[in-house]
């Protein structure tokens, strides 16, 4: 894997980015304490200048927003079976080209929504238009991730959903932690803020920083960070 220095220049300032290791995060556990133990492992401390930039996955699984195939009942729906067909595959993901993350997306987006975005996304790709169905779907449908073998246990084996009221998650942290929080889903080909607290931050300016994806993939077990300015 790829080492990403610690050390981006956005504009004219430069910000650190220190990852955290926690211990690893699933349904029911409590992703504040998680991450204060992870904090006080590695003697860090949060300042009220700092934001704290924590992954969806890790929000999502301290909320049990996964199935982990073969484990938890997921029913899979025929209709799933034939729209995964008609997904493309890329090197980024599976995305909903499974039967499962397609069952997911049923049951995250509604049926109804699934469908027109489907019909439509189908209908503009013949005129060379990509993306459609994923614009239509909306970014619960984005945020679906199916199995990946460089993952850590279980999720290298697992179907993973959006976390829910990513928003309200980074107040929470945010008035226990003293900073600001923002819950990001970010990889090497991109990403999104999917909450933030204050509300006023900029979010883009968060974006910029993380742009690199400073925790990287797979099994790091780095699921959240700190940035912090770096003073000259």
């Amino acid at each position: 894997m790829q080492t990403k220095a610690p050390v981006i220049t956005v504009g004219n300032t430069s910000w650190n980015r220190i990852p955290v290791k926690t211990r690893l995060i699933l349904r029911g556990d409590n992703l504040a304490e998680a991450i204060q133990e992870g904090l006080s492992k590695a003697n860090l401390s949060l300042s009220q200048s700092d934001i704290l930039f924590v992954s969806e996955k890790a929000v999502g699984g301290s909320q049990g927003r996964y199935f982990v195939l073969g484990e938890d009942e997921l029913h899979v729906r025929s209709l799933a079976k034939t729209l995964s067909k008609y997904v493309t595959k890329t090197p980024a993901g599976i995305g909903l080209g499974m039967p499962e993350t397609m069952e997911c997306a049923l049951r995250e987006c509604g049926v109804c929504r699934i469908l027109f975005a489907a019909a439509l996304g189908g209908f503009t790709r013949l005129f060379g238009r990509r993306g459609d169905f994923y614009r239509i779907a909306g970014s619960k449908a984005r945020s679906i991730d199916g199995p990946t073998s460089g993952t850590i246990p279980p999720f290298n084996n697992a179907v993973s959903l959006a976390p829910l009221d990513p928003e309200g998650v980074s107040k929470s942290l945010s008035q226990r932690f003293g900073c600001t929080v923002a819950v990001v889903d970010i990889n090497d080909l991109g990403g999104n803020i999917l909450g933030c607290f204050p509300l006023n931050e900029d979010r883009q300016l968060i974006l910029n920083i993380l742009q690199d994806n400073p925790l990287g993939q797979g099994k790091a077990q780095t699921p959240a960070g700190i940035i912090r300015k770096v003073i000259s």
